[in-house]
């Protein structure tokens, strides 16, 4: 297990790569802390669960609530949980951001780590802070940047995702690469999923290449006031599509950083377009869709992205260099009726 210590704004976070589940008791107090996970993570890992205080929820999007939150709190008031407990997430975004956000208000702020248990988790979701829940189809509308104790990085886990859920995890690691990481970009482009699910070596160093770099951005700009939102491309058309055809957040991004990559090819001159588009397609992501233009521009008005009349749009320079456009909102209007 290699133990890294990281400063991101006041907090200090501790990282543990190539470790196991099994290793969660070197790292919290099973007497004092409290797992939530959901249904379908404790049937699977029930035995490596064993002895430690958990709370089970149902899986799936529709219950990163406040309900939900609300929910949790009860059962730990019941439970007993003070400022000494530690809250331990295990399982994919949906369960990482409930949890730091239910460790952030439960008595003002109590401990809290991840243990992600899907690719997506492990290379996006667990990392940076952003906890949150959904209000109807507006995703993450409520939430607060608190950053976790720890994260415990167990590729093992992977094992049993199905493939969906590599295609979800993929489609944040093309983004990083497109934004950050040309070197990266040139590597996925000779790979698939196939090949990353039997080499584990290269899919842990991987998965390490990536919570690094969007660790890197993060220590940089912790309240997205500017490099973090470079974190955003393919998201915000991906958001406003995700909730209304129940696309899979993988599935989405990787639409939404079609048309960004075209959009920069329209707006930067940029002249990776295609390759883009071919490792989106490669990674068995989707990359064009017919939708209703004037419904997805009524979600997009409440992006978090907005300012007043205009909207941040991450574009690309070239492969590896992202940057922050921002766009009147009737110009993106206009572009999105055009696609």
């Amino acid at each position: 297990m290699e133990t890294k210590k990281i400063r991101i704004g006041h907090a200090v976070t501790e990282y543990y790569f190539n470790a196991s589940l099994s290793n969660l008791s070197q790292v919290a107090d099973k007497k004092y802390s409290i797992v939530i996970t959901d249904d379908h993570i404790f049937s699977l890992y029930q035995k490596q669960l064993k002895g430690w205080n958990t709370i089970v929820l149902k899986p799936g999007e529709e219950y990163k609530s406040q309900q939900t939150a609300d929910a949790v709190i009860d059962t730990l008031i019941e439970m007993e949980a003070d400022r000494k407990t530690t809250l331990i997430g295990i399982g994919g975004g949906v369960i990482t951001d409930l949890t730091g956000y239910i460790g952030a208000v439960y008595m003002r702020g109590i401990r809290v780590g991840f243990v992600p248990t899907s690719l997506l988790a492990m290379v996006d979701a667990s990392i940076g802070g952003k906890n949150g829940v959904d209000v109807g189809v507006y995703k993450n509308l409520v939430g607060i940047i608190r950053q976790p104790s720890f994260l415990l990085f167990d590729a093992g886990v992977l094992k049993t995702l199905p493939e969906t859920e590599w295609q979800n995890g993929f489609a944040e690691i093309i983004k990083h690469a497109c934004i950050k990481d040309a070197a990266m970009f040139r590597q996925l482009a000779t790979h698939d999923i196939d090949w990353y699910k039997v080499k584990k070596k290269e899919l842990a160093a991987l998965i390490r290449r990536n919570a690094l770099l969007k660790t890197k951005v993060v220590q940089v700009d912790e309240t997205e006031q500017g490099d973090r939102k470079l974190l955003n491309f393919g998201h915000t058309l991906g958001h406003a599509l995700e909730n209304q055809f129940e696309l899979s957040h993988g599935q989405a991004v990787a639409i939404g950083m079609t048309y960004a990559a075209h959009l920069s090819e329209t707006i930067l001159g940029f002249k990776g377009a295609e390759k883009v588009v071919d490792v989106i397609s490669q990674y068995q992501l989707p990359t064009y869709a017919r939708f209703n233009s004037s419904k997805v521009f009524d979600v997009l008005k409440h992006d978090k992205k907005r300012e007043r009349d205009s909207l941040h749009y991450i574009l690309l320079q070239k492969i590896g260099k992202g940057i922050v456009h921002t766009l009147p909102l009737e110009q993106v209007k206009k572009i999105i009726e055009q696609l």
